[in-house]
């Protein structure tokens, strides 16, 4: 909780010694994070057939002093997910001699002084920014922030984001809807697939480059943007758009550029009209707030002072992280 560094290095050693390696997630209702969630990482890090991830949910004693019939409860659960023989329990934690004996294998300690790998859960729980190179990339998520920024046509999201990421010696995430159009759409017959696949193409280079980050990301445009755009080629806001960006926002901080910057083409952009740049920076407002989602204006023409603003939205994340002297992994 969550799983780390040390739990796929003692899965590691274990698949090395054994022909075949299983990972028993054990999780009940009072834990922090959810024990689904956990499985899902778990299966990421390890996956098949390499590995055999096995998810056990119940509300069962966690310690011997909780229950008269602990042992015979836990050789009783796991018989039930793992029938077959085992021959080795691989764990660094004490409880793994006695786990051992219980259900006739032999007992392989793993790094129980935490010496290869100095790290907890509930040290990743209380300080993950300071943890993050024992974080694996497919928990990264969980503890990310993201700063996003949205805007109209040629208001410079893509020139801020690359300076703000390049203070944390990262990459932003970038815009890629603008990639989608110049391949599949040219600026025309836009339908409502197309944004959805938007989205989606977004999403999974956003969560790509998220899994390599530090513990805080900048992304250039998200589902938000693309639901405006949406209204703004389609007319109208399908439903499952809708959806899809409102389940986007989680543990984002939104910074809306305004339109006071000049209108440059530069062969893929739309609309020129001060009017129509007007309107996509308040429908963006107007869904930020619907979606009840954090963000902050970034305004005036000059460059200078747009950054400065976005650098103290940055800073305001967490001041006492890793983030003023950078995070690279």
């Amino acid at each position: 909780m969550p799983p780390h560094a040390g739990h796929l290095y003692c899965a590691n050693v274990g698949k090395a010694r054994c022909d075949v390696m299983t990972v028993l997630v054990c999780s009940h209702d009072a834990e922090p994070i959810e024990g689904h969630l956990r499985a899902r990482w778990m299966r990421a890090c390890l996956p098949e057939p390499e590995y055999q991830v096995l998810h056990m949910h119940r509300d069962i004693p966690q310690a011997p002093e909780d229950h008269p019939d602990f042992w015979p409860i836990w050789r009783a659960a796991i018989a039930e997910f793992h029938p077959e023989p085992i021959d080795w329990v691989f764990g660094s934690e004490g409880y793994v001699h006695r786990l051992a004996r219980e259900i006739g294998a032999r007992p392989f300690p793993v790094d129980p002084e935490r010496q290869v790998v100095p790290v907890s859960g509930t040290a990743i729980r209380k300080d993950p920014w300071n943890n993050w190179r024992h974080v694996p990339g497919p928990v990264r998520g969980h503890y990310q922030h993201r700063l996003v920024l949205v805007g109209a046509e040629s208001t410079g999201k893509t020139m801020l984001a690359e300076t703000l990421a390049a203070r944390l010696s990262n990459v932003p995430i970038l815009e890629y809807g603008r990639d989608y159009d110049a391949v599949f759409r040219h600026g025309q017959a836009w339908d409502a697939a197309d944004f959805e696949a938007i989205m989606m193409g977004h999403r999974a280079l956003a969560d790509t480059i998220a899994a390599r980050s530090g513990p805080f990301v900048i992304e250039d445009t998200d589902a938000i943007q693309t639901l405006v755009w949406a209204e703004a080629l389609l007319g109208k806001v399908p439903e499952s758009l809708i959806d899809r960006a409102r389940a986007a926002i989680s543990g984002k901080t939104y910074l809306v550029l305004d339109h006071a910057t000049p209108w440059k083409d530069d062969g893929t952009r739309h609309f020129a009209d001060p009017a129509r740049r007007a309107w996509f920076t308040s429908r963006l407002r107007e869904w930020l707030n619907a979606f009840r989602a954090e963000w902050w204006p970034i305004e005036g023409a000059d460059w200078a002072a747009r950054t400065a603003a976005a650098n103290a939205r940055l800073d305001a994340l967490d001041p006492e992280s890793a983030l003023h002297t950078g995070c690279r992994d």
